[in-house]
């Protein structure tokens, strides 16, 4: 099927992207650093001892330590502790580089954990976010590396305890993020996947990119697998068995750096796998996706729904969605998400093969949030 050609798209980087004659130190997420400052709270709760420096495991199975700013026990025998650790971000131009992520714990008397977000933690307010409306815009990762931390100081079948996640000044912060758009009111998000920040916002995160492709094709490999992170990473690896590791590029933003860079190699193939967001920007042609340069079209979401066969309510819901993963949890709702999210990866694979100029095949995948599931393809996994 043919589609209207949208004009392609490759925005310049944001003004804070430079260029570094040295490799770029990474960071840590907030939801690591929230994670880090509740560990040390709930230890100094437990030992009555404040705690300098605490260690947590992130997702992929690395400990790692963390200074602790702050730790301070109230109440006689210690009832509540407060624990702080501020955010170093590397590298990247993140807003929140410096953030006092602040941990205060207190006993409750039902086991279990309870999460909650405190001043500087943005509420969510509307849907598409993956995160309960009215609720802390605290993300699933970090909500589970708290759990576990805290799991390895208290056995939570037996002893309760509440952990209130706030940030000063996070309110300020959020200024300069888009979380307002989205409908994240009254501070910052407690995000991250890995526990660690990679620079993806420099010219020289866009250098490695390319320099990947150039890896893959000296050792011989003609079929390079894009994905936008780590979660798309693992669903890639689940879909292509077969190859090897070098051929799996994570280029965050930089779909079209690595797309050029795979023609100028050789390669003969290239596969994309992404979430819905990002494949929705390159639906509409924009093949650097920075969130400071390119906003998700709904109204190609919109029309993807009608094609697909969705009512003029689902179409209008879809074009009103608040981000690119609300319009797939409408597609979902609808049981729509299957013939849909087809026909968005059928309209990148157009885009990326123009881009090209048809030099290399082109498959598309998307998977779901937690990338563990695909729910739409090209090609050989098309249903």
């Amino acid at each position: 099927m043919t589609y209207p050609e949208p004009p392609l798209r490759e925005p310049d980087l944001p003004r804070t992207a430079k260029v570094r004659p040295t490799a770029l130190r990474t960071g840590w997420t907030t939801g690591a650093c929230a994670t880090a400052a509740a560990k040390a709270a709930v230890t100094a709760l437990v030992t009555g001892v404040p705690q300098p420096e605490v260690e947590i495991g992130l997702p992929a199975g690395r400990r790692v330590r963390f200074p602790v700013a702050r730790c301070e026990l109230t109440g006689v025998p210690p009832r509540r502790a407060e624990a702080v650790v501020v955010k170093d971000a590397g590298d990247d131009p993140d807003v929140t580089h410096g953030a006092e992520l602040t941990a205060t714990v207190d006993w409750t008397d039902a086991p279990g954990l309870c999460l909650a977000g405190g001043p500087g933690v943005g509420t969510v307010t509307k849907p598409g976010l993956g995160l309960a409306v009215g609720g802390p815009a605290i993300n699933d990762t970090p909500r589970r590396m708290i759990d576990a931390a805290v799991a390895e100081v208290v056995d939570l079948a037996e002893v309760g305890v509440q952990v209130v996640i706030s940030v000063p000044g996070g309110e300020i912060m959020a200024r300069k993020t888009t979380n307002r758009r989205l409908g994240i009111l009254g501070g910052i998000s407690i995000l991250g996947t890995t526990g660690i920040v990679r620079p993806f916002s420099t010219a020289s995160w866009r250098a490695s990119v390319v320099q990947a492709v150039h890896v893959m094709a000296a050792q011989g490999e003609r079929t390079v697998v894009l994905c936008t992170g780590g979660r798309t990473e693992r669903a890639a690896r689940t879909l292509l068995p077969e190859l090897p590791e070098v051929c799996f590029v994570e280029v965050g933003d930089f779909t079209g750096a690595a797309v050029r860079a795979a023609v100028a190699d050789g390669m003969t193939g290239v596969v994309f796998v992404g979430m819905a967001g990002k494949l929705a920007k390159l639906a509409a042609g924009i093949l650097m996706t920075h969130y400071t340069r390119s906003a998700v079209d709904l109204s190609l979401l919109g029309a993807v729904t009608a094609e697909a066969g969705g009512g003029p309510a689902l179409v209008a819901a879809v074009t009103g969605a608040n981000t690119g993963r609300h319009a797939y949890e409408l597609w979902e709702a609808a049981g729509l998400l299957g013939p849909a999210g087809d026909l968005l990866c059928q309209r990148v694979r157009q885009v990326l093969l123009r881009f090209a100029g048809h030099a290399v095949t082109v498959d598309v995948a998307m998977v779901d949030f937690t990338g563990s599931r695909t729910v739409a393809a090209t090609g050989r996994w098309a249903r």
